[in-house]
């Protein structure tokens, strides 16, 4: 049932919704606070957001039902939904009667009067006034607030706010002179004109509060400063200090010149004053030249006792010491006004008087200098120099003490210990080279050189440990020989030779730069002709060819360019004397080392650079490591039996997570992914190996079909296989030892770039 606003429940006066189809009963209990009470608060019907204006207590009337059409079928909201932070803001003021002021009876306070379209509520707050003397902030709080006798029982609703129009609230009249923006077009959307806002009258003790604020003030041509604060000083520089370096010239006996630091605070005006110690000055302890405070411009000596006072003393009335008064001069006749060093006064070069004590500004900071250029406009800041000082002491490194020499036992670095220290201490080793190099081994094959015959055909393993330089030499056992193989030399650090054992200097050892193919090295009275090394040996020298020149291609092919330059067609022709050099001509190794030994000498071109070279250019490429298929399933199934592990459905499940368009194929990084997620058994070396024998398509990606088949085990089972090595026997990588043997000739000249310089000069 609907009834118009504001009209009794009179016969006539009540419609009924036709148009509503649902009549549910009302809850008439409820549940507050833990009390279970009587139901009889009533709650809103439904609300067009874009419909009438209505009272959100009092429903609107459906104008629908005199028409001769259907109703209009609109969503309604219930109010607190379609009124949702819509507050409407009206400006109004009160006058509040004075009694106690002469020249002020009242005094207009405004305010801002609040209505909430949710739920009817309204507030009232009153905009803070600065020196007004009242609190102000909220004077009603959010509520919903009757109407004014006799209509009590009723609430003050949105028809009765408007401008220009009194509305008493609690006893007090308020008259609304104004309203925003969204106020005003809200009323008048909803039919409800809105007059123009009014001026709101002068609160008479603002104006009286801004006469004596005229009147107190000083005028501009008076020279009476403007009073401030004491503490506004403080919270305008507070933690800004001005920093300063000097000097203080001590001209006394045993005086020289003190380096100082200078910092003024402008929070409060006072300077402190701290000294700098050189190093081996043999001075110590505080740094304190000056404590904190203000520093007066003269200084005529330490006053007595009761000479600085802040109350000047006239004369003393009494005999006796109960009954003594003190008459004191309010005006401080006779006392000496003190002034203090200020900002002004500091500057470069400036001289301060620290108590007797000459002390001299050479430099200063940048927030200094920034402050002195916008304060005072001062540009100039250069520093000034010290006087010379003598109390600068040289760092003492004592004498150069002259060690014994060596006497043959233990190393150099403990005999070296034990005449240093009382108590020696092992030698400290290089733990970052230690840690960086640790378990890389450069191994090359050597035979000793003697000039007895059977010492020539032994054959030796040198050992290089990068970690800490030392060298260990193996002799490969060879079946009757008469020499028996093993340990030829212990793992130590090998000194060069031709150096003083006996001396007091410390001997200069081998390097890894020392080994190199063709090389010859004496190790301990032993010569070993170096003939090859193994591929570790050779990649890390290439790796790495600023340590190892004899592994840098560019320098060696730079030394190649320069030797054939003059004679490069017969160079080609005794590489190649018959065939045309085609897409994919080759040399052999030993072909292009005759061909440039012919070229350049052996001491020029070192065997080392050569393999290098062949190495580099070579023609022959690693081969792809063979893997069975069926070999590696029946090793991947053998670890999931012995995991217990049969769950392909979770494995079908994430391959379709990861997989939701369904492509036939995916990326290895996606199964890879998907092996190690599905926390399937397998070791690194078996993923990789797996990945290997899963069927792949031109991009390099792996079928999606492939890798299900590939672990379900009851479709398709293959043979068990005996537990084996599965790093190194199930796909055997071994490494290429043929790299070098051909040389792809057409890249070398391409790289060797004479090709292209003589086509250059014959044009």
């Amino acid at each position: 049932m609907l009834r118009l606003p504001g009209m009794p429940l009179l016969p006539g006066a009540q419609f009924y919704d036709y148009s509503k189809r649902r009549h549910p009963r009302r809850q008439t209990l409820m549940h507050y606070q833990g009390i279970h009470m009587l139901s009889d608060r009533r709650e809103p019907e439904l609300v067009e957001p874009n419909g009438p204006l209505v009272d959100p207590k009092c429903p609107p009337v459906a104008t629908e039902m005199s028409a001769l059409w259907a109703p209009k079928i609109s969503i309604k909201l219930p109010p607190w939904l379609a009124y949702d932070k819509q507050v409407l803001c009206f400006n109004a003021y009160f006058k509040e009667p004075l009694t106690e002021i002469y020249h002020a009876p009242y005094q207009v306070r405004k305010v801002k009067i609040y209505f909430y379209l949710e739920d009817g509520t309204m507030q009232i707050t009153e905009p803070k006034v600065e020196n007004s003397g009242i609190p102000q902030g909220c004077l009603v709080h959010r509520q919903r607030i009757p109407k004014a006798p006799p209509s009590d029982r009723e609430f003050i609703s949105i028809f009765d706010l408007n401008v220009d129009t009194n509305v008493q609230i609690f006893d007090r009249v308020y008259h609304i002179s104004g309203c925003d923006i969204f106020t005003r077009q809200f009323l008048n959307r909803a039919g409800i004109p809105v007059p123009v806002s009014l001026l709101e009258p002068n609160d008479p003790t603002t104006e009286m509060r801004k006469r004596s604020a005229l009147k107190q003030a000083p005028k501009a041509d008076s020279s009476v400063l403007p009073k401030r604060h004491s503490f506004a000083q403080f919270l305008e520089f507070d933690r800004r200090v001005l920093k300063f370096q000097g000097y203080w010239n001590d001209r006394s006996e045993f005086g020289d010149v003190r380096k100082l630091d200078i910092c003024y605070y402008l929070a409060d005006d006072t300077i402190d004053i701290k000294e700098k110690f050189p190093r081996n000055s043999g001075r110590e302890g505080p740094s304190t030249f000056l404590k904190r405070g203000k520093l007066p411009k003269e200084f005529t000596g330490l006053a007595l006792p009761g000479q600085q006072t802040s109350v000047t003393l006239l004369n003393v009335l009494g005999s006796s010491m109960r009954d003594v008064r003190y008459v004191a001069d309010p005006l401080n006749t006779g006392q000496k006004e003190v002034q203090h060093y200020t900002d002004q006064d500091l500057q470069i070069g400036a001289v301060l008087n620290v108590f007797g004590r000459d002390v001299i500004l050479t430099s200063c900071d940048q927030f200094t200098q920034h402050y002195y250029r916008e304060k005072y406009g001062i540009q100039d800041f250069t520093p000034q120099s010290l006087p010379e000082r003598n109390d600068e002491r040289p760092c003492y490194t004592g004498q150069v003490r002259r060690l014994p020499p060596y006497n043959g036992w233990g190393s150099h670095e403990d005999s070296e210990g034990n005449c240093i220290t009382v108590e020696p201490k092992a030698p400290q080793a290089d733990f970052k080279k230690l840690f960086k190099y640790d378990g890389c081994i450069l191994r090359f094959g050597a035979k000793l050189m003697s000039v007895i015959r059977e010492n020539c055909e032994r054959s030796f393993v040198i050992s290089y440990y990068l970690a800490d330089d030392t060298v260990q030499i193996y002799e490969v056992a060879r079946r009757n020989s008469g020499f028996v193989g093993g340990e030829f030399l212990k793992r130590a650090r090998v000194p060069l030779p031709g150096q003083e054992k006996f001396s007091s200097t410390r001997p200069e050892y081998f390097r890894a730069s020392d080994f190199y193919i063709g090389s010859t090295v004496n190790l301990k009275d032993h010569i070993f002709h170096i003939i090859s090394a193994d591929e570790f040996t050779l990649l890390h020298m290439e790796q790495h060819p600023n340590e190892f020149p004899v592994a840098d291609i560019r320098a060696i092919m730079n030394k190649i360019r320069d030797a054939v330059r003059p004679q490069y067609k017969q160079f080609v022709l005794r590489c190649k004397p018959e065939v045309d050099l085609g897409d994919k001509t080759t040399v052999s190794y030993d072909t292009l080392k005759s061909t440039l030994l012919s070229y350049l000498s052996k001491e020029s071109l070192l065997n080392h650079e050569i393999v290098t070279v062949c190495r580099f250019f070579s023609a022959e490429q690693m081969p792809p490591p063979s893997c069975d298929r069926n070999h590696v399933r029946a090793a991947a199934q053998l670890e999931l039996k012995r995991a217990l592990w049969n769950n392909v459905e979770e494995l079908t499940e994430h391959l379709s997570h990861i997989n939701p368009n369904c492509k036939p194929y995916i990326s290895e990084a996606q199964v890879r992914s998907t092996l190690r997620g599905c926390r399937l058994p397998f070791s690194l070396e078996l993923v990789e190996d797996i990945l290997q024998v899963l069927q792949h398509n031109a991009q390099g990606e792996v079928e999606v079909r492939d890798v299900l088949g590939f672990f379900n085990m009851s479709a398709d089972q293959v043979p068990d296989i005996a537990p084996l090595n599965i790093a190194f026997e199930l796909c055997p990588k071994l490494p290429f030892l043929h790299k070098g043997r051909l040389v792809d000739f057409n890249w070398f000249l391409h790289c060797l770039g004479l090709e292209e310089e003589l086509v250059r000069n014959n044009f």
